[in-house]
């Protein structure tokens, strides 16, 4: 038997974005006194829109990329990280900053971001 997950405010729902155009991850702005998602926001584009139920994520084969510090994101783009899982790039703050819309919450990361290797010239410093 499948236990059905209480919903909310803030959790993560799979709406159709009318504004974006694009079905994606909402978070949840608004309930019911019964306990009935009443409003999302999109993290992308910001509107709050009336919830409509029965929009269920389309089933895909294409998983994001594995999360890669030293990789340069875009906003709307999928990745998979080891520990947080699937997210989706919501914005870019400034250049090696991102903010993330995970399962679970909004998280920041960082991107762009060179690897030194501490052998390397570069990483060593003249006294």
């Amino acid at each position: 038997m499948e236990a059905t997950r209480t919903l909310t405010v803030g959790d993560r729902v799979e709406q159709m974005c009318v504004t974006c155009g694009e079905e994606r991850g909402h978070i949840v702005a608004s309930m019911t006194k019964k306990g009935r998602i009443n409003r999302v926001s999109c993290p992308l584009c910001g509107s709050r829109v009336p919830y409509k139920s029965g929009t269920a994520r389309r089933a895909t084969n294409k998983a994001g990329a594995p999360y890669d510090r030293a990789r340069t994101y875009r906003r709307g783009q999928t990745l998979m990280h080891p520990t947080f899982g699937e997210g989706e790039v919501t914005a870019i703050i400034e250049p090696g900053k991102m903010d993330v819309l995970f399962a679970d919450r909004m998280r920041r990361l960082i991107h762009a971001h060179a690897y030194t290797n501490p052998g390397s010239a570069s990483a060593i410093r003249v006294a």
